[in-house]
């Protein structure tokens, strides 16, 4: 459960994405202790474009545990691909709330990488 600080500075960090980029569609990333989410959103559509997960069965052979930089780097890669084939090339990169430091700052090296540009 999301502290209420925590909540602020989502809040906070969606507002300024909201003013930035309006046109362009979101990458929200969300790490629990154990995994990691990420999703490209069309926030004026209201749809999400692609998702990757740690969670997804056909990951579970490669990747030891979905907790660690290794696996932030998979599904960075992943969303990317799933991104571009879907027709977005230009992201905002939501990091809602998390510092961008270890998994996220991996997660958006590897969709840098990928071939999205944020």
């Amino acid at each position: 459960m999301a502290s209420k600080a925590q909540n602020i500075r989502k809040t906070r960090v969606r507002k300024a994405l909201a003013a930035r980029g309006a046109l362009r569609p979101r990458l929200s990333v969300f790490r629990s202790s154990k995994n990691i989410y990420a999703q490209v959103i069309d926030d004026a559509k209201g749809v999400t474009l692609a998702a990757a997960s740690s969670l997804e069965k056909s990951l579970k052979g490669s990747i030891k545990t979905g907790a660690d930089k290794a696996a932030a780097t998979t599904i960075g890669k992943l969303i990317a691909e799933r991104a571009i084939k879907a027709g977005v090339k230009d992201v905002v990169f939501d990091r809602g709330g998390y510092l961008y430091h270890g998994r996220v700052k991996a997660l958006a090296d590897a969709a840098r990488e990928g071939g999205l540009n944020f």
